[in-house]
C-alpha cells in the first residue's frame, strides 16, 4: 500500500500541477504532504487507501468550512483530495476536559442532516454483532462485555441515520487554523447517531489516565455529554459497543479497552 500512495501522491501532483512544499506524513492507509498551487497557494494534499475515508471529500464538500477543513478540490476516482493548510497545532496541546468542550461545540456543527451517499451506523452494527457473537468464549476479552455489547448493537441498530457523523474526532484530528481557533479534520463519515462519537475522546491520550483510569475517563464522558447534550445512556450505550470492537481490533491495548469500558458503566 505504501508504494501505491507513494505513486498516487506523485500522480496527482502532476494532474494538479502542485509543487511540494514540506515533507510527507504517512498516515493509517493515507499520505499527507504540504504543497503549493500553481497560483502559489499553500495547501495540502492528501492521497488515501483507506475505505472508510471514501466519501471525505463529500463531507467536507457539505461541511463547506463550517468547523472543518476547507476542500479546495477533490478527485474521487484517485482517492485524492486537496485541503487548505492548517496548522500543525492540536488539541493535543490543550488539557483534555478543555479539549472535551471544543470537540462538544464542533459536534453541534458537523452532525447536518444525513448524505445518502454514505454508509449508515446501522450496516456497521449489523457486521459487528455477527463478529461479536462468533467470537469464542475462550477469547479474551470478557465475556460478559462481548454479551453486552452484542445486544446493545441490537438496539442501537433501530436509531434513524439522520445525521452525518466525523467518525473518528479525537484531540489529533482537530487542529488550529487561521480562520478559526479550531477545525475538523479526517472524517470517517457515515450517517447515524452524534452519540457514536464520544469513544475515540476516551481511548486517546490514554496515559494521561494511568493511575486514575476509572476518574479520568468518567471526567471526559461527562465534560462530552453534558457540553454536547447528549443522552448519557445513549452515549455510553455506543461507548462500549465501539471499545468492545476496538479491543477485537487492536488486541494488544485489550486492558485498556476493558479499563475504559468498565470505567464507563461503574
Amino acid at each position: 500500500m505504501v508504494a501505491n500512495l507513494a505513486n498516487g501522491t506523485q500522480n496527482q501532483l502532476d494532474r494538479w500541477r502542485l509543487r511540494r512544499d514540506g515533507e510527507p506524513v504517512q498516515g493509517a492507509g493515507s499520505v499527507v504532504l504540504p504543497v503549493r498551487t500553481s497560483e502559489g497557494v499553500q495547501a495540502v494534499l492528501k492521497v488515501t487507501g483507506d475505505p472508510e475515508s471514501e466519501h471525505e471529500h463529500l463531507v467536507l464538500r457539505r461541511w463547506g468550512g463550517d468547523g472543518a477543513v476547507r476542500l479546495l478540490s477533490a478527485d474521487p476516482p484517485h482517492h485524492a483530495v486537496l485541503l487548505e493548510r492548517l496548522r500543525e497545532q492540536s488539541l493535543d496541546t490543550m488539557r483534555d476536559i478543555d479539549a472535551c468542550e471544543v470537540i462538544a461545540n464542533l459536534y453541534r456543527r458537523l452532525h447536518v442532516p444525513a448524505l445518502p451517499q454514505l454508509r449508515t451506523l446501522t450496516s456497521y452494527l449489523e457486521r459487528w454483532t455477527v463478529e461479536f457473537e462468533e467470537l469464542p468464549r475462550s477469547a479474551p476479552i470478557p465475556h460478559r462485555l462481548v454479551e453486552q455489547a452484542t445486544a446493545l448493537s441490537r438496539e442501537l441498530a433501530d436509531q434513524p441515520a439522520d445525521n452525518v457523523v466525523h467518525g473518528n474526532l479525537h484531540y489529533g484530528n482537530v487542529l488550529a487554523g487561521d480562520r478559526e481557533p479550531w477545525l475538523a479534520i479526517a472524517p470517517r463519515p457515515a450517517n447515524g447517531d452524534p452519540h457514536y462519537e464520544i469513544a475515540p475522546m476516551l481511548w486517546h491520550r490514554w496515559d494521561e489516565l494511568v493511575g486514575n483510569v476509572r476518574d479520568g475517563v468518567r471526567r471526559r464522558f461527562y465534560a462530552l455529554v453534558d457540553a454536547a447534550g447528549f443522552d448519557e445512556d445513549r452515549a455510553r450505550a455506543w461507548v462500549t459497543v465501539r471499545v468492545v470492537r476496538q479491543a477485537i481490533r487492536d488486541s494488544a491495548n485489550l486492558t485498556r479497552y476493558v479499563a475504559l469500558a468498565k470505567a464507563v458503566q461503574d
